[in-house]
């Protein structure tokens, strides 16, 4: 059969997931098989985008194909590369906090992270007034808009992040190979398609076992219940910085993660997420499982409380755990204008639930109804309707 390869991937894939050392529960195995379903989709998606002379952006992970510990209020689209061809990116501004590149010189494996060969954002190109840009990647010398591609570029990764879901509107983009315009690749044969399912069946195997040892790297060393102090982020870009954590709550404890609002001036976007042990996002649509500084609610003297629980605290800047008694926690920086340091980084506390009305300070100005709690979901509803790809 043409498709036996990627069948017998699947199978691998599934014993990964149910052999995976962080399940206790069947939640956790049903949410490892749901991680599965995206994956496969993903990875199919992933071998079929594979042209790197004939390249578009593909969504790199979305709300049923997550990642990585996927930011929600990022949008990333990737685009694969020659190193000795030159590519044209043309795109439309959009109104979104940040807009960023990044080229990798490969993708991410069970032992390593790929070397980030170049990384910035907009403010490192020249837009017109009307928002359009248009952008060279090549061998060639670096100047305005061009940027050159060092040996072993692969990939050309593009996040546009958000800070308030409700009114930034995302951009457009796209790219070709400069010599290839107007021109279309040979039709795909049957030697073709089979290969293809082969490097689907090895993106599926690679993409699993990458992100369940990725957390070993960057998280588990850490002492539980507790946040880094804010750094570069790994293999990131370079004006990103993030704090990373794992938690492990009961039922009947709370943990509150006190952040300075960073000023815009220095770091317009700002945000805080959970993840569940599988290494991606939690259900950030139906439910408030991150925050960004402009969605969350600041105290009077200018600090950012947020309240991590299973049950509901009644305060605006709960973070939902969603029956996940353990998971990760990370808090990014970006489009930042100078390093951060200790003082500009999170304090935890775990403290029991019933005492939280005493332990947070300004606790009656951070109190929401239920009503008003709904209302937050729906927006977050609705903002993902508009502008998440599926």
């Amino acid at each position: 059969m043409l498709t036996q390869s990627f069948a017998d991937a699947v199978a691998e894939a599934e014993r990964i997931i149910t052999g995976a050392p962080h399940i206790l529960t069947e939640a956790d195995l049903a949410e490892g098989y749901d991680y599965l379903a995206g994956s496969i989709r993903a990875s199919l998606q992933l071998a079929w985008a594979y042209q790197r002379d004939f390249p578009h952006f593909v969504a790199s992970t979305g709300p049923y194909t997550k990642l990585g510990l996927d930011n929600p209020d990022a949008l990333y689209f990737h685009s694969y590369l020659r190193d000795d061809a030159e590519y044209v990116v043309t795109g439309q501004r959009g109104t979104t906090t940040d807009l960023s590149f990044q080229v990798l010189n490969g993708d991410y494996s069970p032992v390593d992270v790929p070397d980030s060969l170049s990384a910035f954002d907009d403010r490192a190109i020249t837009i017109a007034a009307d928002g359009s840009f248009e952008l060279r990647f090549g061998p060639g010398e670096p100047g305005p808009n061009y940027f050159t591609l060092a040996p072993g570029s692969a990939m050309l990764i593009v996040r546009e992040v958000y800070s308030n879901w409700d009114t930034e509107r995302r951009g457009t983009i796209s790219i070709h190979r400069a010599d290839r315009a107007g021109c279309a690749p040979p039709p795909a044969d049957t030697a073709a398609m089979a290969k293809r399912y082969t490097v689907a069946g090895k993106i599926l195997l690679s993409r699993l076992r990458t992100f369940l040892a990725f957390p070993e790297w960057f998280y588990l060393r850490e002492p539980v219940n507790t946040l880094t102090e804010p750094r570069h982020t790994p293999g990131g870009l370079a004006s990103q910085f993030s704090s990373a954590g794992h938690y492990d709550l009961g039922g009947e404890q709370a943990m509150i993660v006190t952040v300075p609002a960073a000023a815009k001036s220095v770091a317009p976007y700002q945000g805080i997420q959970l993840g569940s042990m599988w290494y991606i996002s939690l259900d950030y649509i139906n439910h408030q499982t991150s925050l960004t500084a402009g969605q969350a609610r600041a105290c009077p003297d200018g600090m950012l409380r947020f309240v991590i629980s299973e049950r509901d605290p009644g305060v605006a800047n709960w973070l939902e755990t969603t029956g996940h008694r353990r998971g990760y926690v990370q808090i990014r920086w970006q489009r930042l204008t100078r390093d951060l340091g200790p003082a500009d980084g999170p304090q935890v506390e775990v403290v029991p639930f019933a005492s939280l009305p005493d332990r947070l300070p300004y606790y009656g100005q951070a109190r929401v109804t239920p009503k008003e709690y709904a209302e937050r979901i729906a927006a977050r509803q609705a903002a993902i309707a508009s502008r998440m790809p599926g």
